[in-house]
Parts: C-alpha cells; sequence; structure tokens
C-alpha cells in the first residue's frame, strides 16, 4: 500500500533546466558570464554610462524651478519637465501613460526587446558597475567555485557593493522625494525623520540583494516588464538570433575532421559554447527565441570573435528577424508600423491640446455628509461645499459669487496655496418654488488673478414641492 501511494504521488522527472538559473535538482544556479570586449559591448558600453549619468543627473536638474521628473506621492504631486499634475488631473495623466504604453509597443515592434539589453538599469548597473568590479575584487577566483580569496578582498568588495547600492538608494529616491528634501534629511540626524531613514535603509538593503545576490533572477522571475515586452513581439520583431541553415549540424575539431573523412558538411558552429558562457542569463541561444534573452548582444561578440579566428565570415549570431533566421524570408509590409504612430500621434497631439487649454484651477462641489436646508423668510438656505484645486506655482485668492437665482448667504474669498487644494463652506439662498423633487441646480462664479474666471453647476437640496403646490403657492402671493 504504501508503495502505490509513493508511487502515485512520485514527482515527474524533468528532462534538463526549467529554468536557466536552477539547476535539474532546482537549486540556485549561479552565473558568472564571461566578459567579451567585442564592437557591441563597447557601444553599449558607452550607451550604458551615458544613461547612467542621466539617471544620476536628472533629479538635480531644473527645468522652471522644478526638477524634469518627481513622483512626489506624499504631496501628491507628479513634474514632468516643468509642468506640474496633480492627482485629480486623471484625463492628462492617463493620456500620458497610454502614450507612454503605445511608445513600448512601438519600440519593441521596431527593435524587439531593445531596453532590457541596452538601457534598463538593472542590466546596466549589474553588467557594468557590479560584475566589473566582483571581476576586479575577486581577480581569477571570479566563476570558479570553491576558489579561495583573501578575506580583506571579499570584505573590500562588499563594503563598495554597499556604498554604491546607498548611492543608488539615494538616487531612485530624488525621484520620490526631491533633491531637496533629500539634502535635508543626509545632513540631519535620524532622529529627527526616523521613517525616512528606514525608507532609505530598507532600499538600500533591497538595492544590495537585488545586485549582489539576485541578479539575473529579477530579469527572468520577476520583472514583468520582459514577458510583457515578449508578448508583443511577432516574427518580424528585430531579435537575436542563431542562423540554423549555416551553423548547423554543429561540430567541434575531432567532429568537423570525422565529417570530412565521411564527406559530409559540418555547419560553421564549432561547438566552443563561448555564446552561453558569456550569456548574463545562462541560456543557449541556439535553442532559439527564449523569454530569458535580454537581448545584450554579449552571445553576437563571442560568436563573432570565434568566427574570426576559425576563418569563417561573422554574423552567425547576430540581430535578425525570425522569418529571415527560421524561413529566409524578407520582411514585407508591417501594419503595427503604421497602426502604433498613427495612435501615437493623436494621443500627443490630444495631450497638446489639453494642455495648451488647461485651466489655472479646478472647482468641484464636494458631498457634505448630513447637511440639509432649513426654511427662512427670505428663502430656503441650503449648506454646500466647494474644493478648489490651484494648479499653479503661486498661492491665489478666488472670490465665489452667486447669480441672479442662486444667491450667496455671504459672498466671500478662498485662499489656495501653490499646487494644493482647499475647501469651503457656503451657503445658497433660493426661493421656495424653484425646487422640484427635493433638489435643483444652480451655477456659480468664481474669480481669479490673471483674468480667471469659471462657472461651476452645484446641486442644491431643498424640499420636495409638488408642481400643483407651487401654482397654489403662486396663486395665493398673486392675491387669486
Amino acid at each position: 500500500m504504501d508503495n502505490e501511494v509513493g508511487q502515485s504521488f512520485a514527482l515527474p522527472q524533468l528532462d534538463g533546466r526549467v529554468l536557466s538559473t536552477l539547476n535539474a535538482d532546482g537549486s540556485r544556479r549561479w552565473i558568472t558570464p564571461r566578459e567579451v570586449r567585442g564592437r557591441l559591448w563597447k557601444a553599449r558600453f558607452i550607451v550604458a554610462w551615458v544613461l547612467i549619468a542621466i539617471f544620476t543627473a536628472l533629479p538635480w536638474m531644473r527645468i522652471a524651478g522644478k526638477p524634469p521628473i518627481l513622483l512626489d506621492v506624499a504631496l501628491q504631486q507628479f513634474t514632468f519637465f516643468g509642468t506640474t499634475f496633480r492627482p485629480t488631473e486623471t484625463l492628462l495623466l492617463a493620456l500620458i501613460m497610454l502614450t507612454l504604453f503605445v511608445g513600448i509597443f512601438l519600440v519593441t515592434a521596431l527593435w524587439g526587446r531593445v531596453w532590457c539589453g541596452w538601457a534598463c538599469p538593472q542590466t546596466i548597473y549589474l553588467e557594468f558597475v557590479y560584475r566589473p568590479l566582483e571581476r576586479l575584487f575577486l581577480g581569477k577566483a571570479y566563476g570558479k567555485k570553491n576558489s579561495a580569496v583573501a578575506g580583506w578582498r571579499r570584505l573590500l568588495m562588499y563594503a563598495v557593493f554597499l556604498i554604491l547600492s546607498a548611492h543608488l538608494a539615494n538616487t531612485f529616491l530624488a525621484y520620490f522625494v526631491g533633491t531637496d528634501r533629500l539634502i535635508h534629511w543626509t545632513l540631519a540626524s535620524p532622529d529627527e525623520h526616523p521613517a525616512a531613514f528606514v525608507v532609505f535603509a530598507l532600499t538600500t538593503a533591497l538595492m544590495m540583494f537585488d545586485f549582489v545576490l539576485f541578479r539575473e533572477q529579477m530579469c527572468t522571475i520577476v520583472c514583468p516588464y520582459g514577458r510583457f515586452q515578449s508578448a508583443l513581439l511577432d516574427n518580424n520583431s528585430l531579435i537575436i538570433g542563431y542562423d540554423i541553415a549555416r551553423g548547423e549540424p554543429r561540430a567541434n575539431s575531432s567532429q568537423r575532421r570525422a565529417l570530412d573523412a565521411q564527406q559530409k558538411h559540418a555547419g560553421d558552429c564549432v561547438s566552443c559554447s563561448m555564446c552561453v558562457q558569456v550569456c548574463p542569463t545562462g541560456i543557449d541561444i541556439r535553442d532559439g527565441l527564449q523569454l530569458e534573452c535580454v537581448n545584450c548582444t554579449q552571445c553576437i561578440d563571442a560568436c563573432n570573435d570565434v568566427m574570426i579566428k576559425v576563418g569563417k565570415p561573422e554574423g552567425l549570431i547576430r540581430y535578425a528577424r525570425q522569418n529571415q533566421l527560421v524561413q529566409n524570408k524578407s520582411v514585407g509590409l508591417r501594419y503595427r508600423l503604421l497602426i502604433y504612430p498613427l495612435i501615437m500621434l493623436i494621443l500627443v497631439s490630444v495631450v497638446v491640446v489639453l494642455l495648451l487649454r488647461r485651466q489655472p484651477a479646478s472647482i468641484e462641489q464636494v458631498r457634505i455628509i448630513g447637511g440639509n436646508f432649513t426654511t427662512a423668510v427670505d428663502g430656503i438656505h441650503t449648506p454646500i461645499r466647494l474644493m478648489i484645486e490651484n494648479y499653479t506655482e503661486d498661492a491665489r485668492t478666488f472670490a465665489i459669487t452667486g447669480t441672479n437665482n442662486v444667491r450667496l448667504e455671504k459672498e466671500t474669498t478662498l485662499l489656495v496655496p501653490a499646487l494644493d487644494a482647499a475647501t469651503i463652506d457656503l451657503t445658497v439662498v433660493c426661493a421656495p418654488d424653484t425646487f422640484g423633487r427635493g433638489s435643483r441646480s444652480g451655477v456659480l462664479f468664481i474669480n481669479g488673478p490673471d483674468h480667471f474666471s469659471q462657472s461651476v453647476s452645484i446641486s442644491i437640496a431643498g424640499p420636495f414641492i409638488a408642481h400643483n403646490a407651487i401654482g397654489n403657492a403662486n396663486k395665493i402671493k398673486k392675491g387669486e
């Protein structure tokens, strides 16, 4: 019975690895890729350090006195290249986000996963900062298991990693709290801002965990962007691929001699496995398109170097389209490359029009819980509440006035701080015969600096008066 139960619940035996970062038994496969400094690596090195400089400098730059990008969640202010938005500007923010998403579709359709391999901070900092430093400190022991390394070298390496992670944490937080607040927190004692210090410490710890321990698993297991981009690829998308027709059958030097003796053809691939050894996610590009491939181009440089040494033409592994690699088809008209730019043009045009027509303030009525009307000699008095949001960089005073059939019990003004919102409670007075089924609509005028003027529609609670009762009341007034 025990044997039967054990057999019925036996785990399936898997052929090979499930993930490139896991061994067949489920243990972590530590990847220590070799470095090949080919033509594409040099181009990526330049791009990487330019982007690192931009990532670091962007929070410190100023456009119209504000950072180019600031996502201040605490103050609910989102700044993009000189313009600050409030979270209530949902239409504008939604259109901007939608434009970014369509831009991702377009970039992926044109150049595949170019973001992952060339511009993603995870790839840039890991491959051009942390791993080079690790190679420097570990020397010949890098990539070799059970190799003895002087304790001081390893300790110094982790100390440098900690400093780098703290710097990255500060840079990351600067996009959310601003550099002014960050400088104040850095120079002041942690006792003055314990919550901010805890956030900084946790962010630093996460950076250390990611770049020192988790590494490529962020791309292969956690990051949804890679899966999102992979789902957008088609057979005509630009990928890094292996030319099967040219490379197969693979053969090393001894196998080639055997094939030559049999007068059989051998492919250009010499089975050196250099493309696997340099891959930062541990895949074999010769197995075809894979989710784990981040398009870092290391396999291209490594293969080109080998091809030059064995006297073969470069490009066995190269940027290409699947149809070109598998079926040797030419790329025809791609409707995606017409539709995506058209959608982006429409979205950008709408965003520009909305920005040009953007008002310096918005006004809306806020519901009052438990508020009700009262009856007086001069009419029905109903409390209402208005919220005014100021989208400008200066504090502004707004005057609120009534209309002919909706007058205010007391006309007033409201001072609204810059890039903030304020509410005011008012009482409107209306004639009893203007109410129908317990409520009516009305209009108030709000005037502000720089010729700002806006009318706002409000809902006014009042008595429930039937139409015949209104008619009788009017007759009584007229003496009929």
